[in-house]
């Protein structure tokens, strides 16, 4: 597999996904975005202790459609105002997100899982 790497000593590691090695930075992001699968995600969650729920995966594609549509990564006041009105008051908001993603939030954790870039100035 080739993929960039953007720091030169880069820290990486590869996990293995369906017989492919994906390539990682040290923190767990991708560096192939391309590389991207739901299985992928399985065995990222699995590396970091996650269990999956069904509210995990609405969180990982509401950030993927939005990387997508709009090409930036999704602000946490977005996915509050989304989660909101599907979830409500009680789970529809920043304390909620960071209990259910643990390790960074839905901005760091969940980046990582629905394979975009590490938030502005984490680089």
């Amino acid at each position: 597999m080739t993929a960039v790497l953007y720091y030169r000593n880069m820290q990486h590691f590869t996990m293995q996904v369906n017989g492919k090695e994906i390539l990682c930075d040290g923190e767990g992001y991708l560096l192939d975005l391309d590389a991207w699968s739901e299985d992928y995600v399985v065995a990222a969650a699995e590396r970091e202790g996650l269990e999956l729920t069904d509210e995990h995966w609405q969180v990982i594609h509401f950030i993927r459609d939005f990387h997508e549509k709009h090409g930036v990564q999704a602000p946490v006041r977005d996915m509050i105002k989304h989660f909101r009105t599907a979830w409500g008051r009680d789970k529809g908001n920043s304390r909620y997100l960071h209990r259910i993603f643990p390790k960074g939030g839905p901005q760091k954790q969940g980046n990582r899982l629905a394979g975009v870039r590490k938030p502005k100035g984490e680089h």
